[in-house]
């Protein structure tokens, strides 16, 4: 019977055959794609070391994001690295007394405020980026920024919601990369959507599995 694994090998070996025929794809991009699914498959495994992994990923795709006008997507690289920061942080001491952190459900307040953080984003620097610069896609641009925030924010802190969120934000960006050019990101960001897909299985998992004590439990 295939396992996750086997069915993601077989994946990235399609889309190997893909990439390596696209035209104009830098050796910088290919870096970036491949720290890239090595912290999200890190994360999807629940281990911390993807925070450090991301770091590099995330310096990386400033360059990349810069050169094709993705500024949204850009300035959203260099909030990553300082979240991942903290994630590496909250991950290994943000539990009870200065424990590892455990998996938990994003709260409906979180979800409030979240929503109503992803909308205002969009909104405005959407406006901004459609009438101040030479952004490609500015309102769609803006929008996956939302949302990879609001998902980065839910990992940081383990919320199993998390691997949803990034479902919607991948679902968007796979066009979006192949359209400007960018076939490997975009190779990559499907990937994302299967290691997404398997990142809540796993995690669904292991929280019905956590021992804690009921403080561990609620929200932080």
């Amino acid at each position: 019977m295939s396992t996750p694994f086997s069915l993601l090998t077989l994946l990235l070996s399609s889309w190997f055959d893909l990439w390596t025929a696209a035209a104009g794809n830098s050796p910088v991009e290919w870096v970036a794609v491949l720290t890239g699914l090595a912290c999200v498959w890190l994360a999807a495994r629940n281990t911390v070391w993807n925070f450090p992994v991301a770091i590099v990923s995330c310096l990386i795709y400033v360059l990349v994001y810069h050169r094709v006008q993705l500024y949204s997507d850009r300035n959203l690289q260099l909030v990553f690295v300082l979240m991942s920061v903290y994630g590496w942080y909250q991950w290994l001491r943000g539990g009870p007394q200065h424990a590892e952190l455990p998996i938990s459900r994003t709260r409906p307040a979180e979800w409030l405020w979240l929503t109503a953080g992803v909308a205002a984003y969009t909104s405005g620097f959407g406006y901004y980026l459609q009438h101040y610069t030479d952004a490609a896609f500015p309102y769609v641009d803006s929008f996956t920024t939302g949302l990879s925030l609001a998902a980065q924010y839910q990992l940081v802190r383990k919320r199993l919601e998390n691997w949803l969120v990034w479902l919607l934000a991948d679902a968007i960006y796979v066009p979006m990369l192949w359209l400007k050019g960018l076939a490997p990101t975009s190779g990559l960001y499907f990937v994302y959507l299967i290691l997404a897909a398997y990142g809540y299985w796993e995690w669904r998992r292991t929280m019905r599995s956590q021992t804690v004590s009921p403080l561990s439990t609620l929200a932080r």
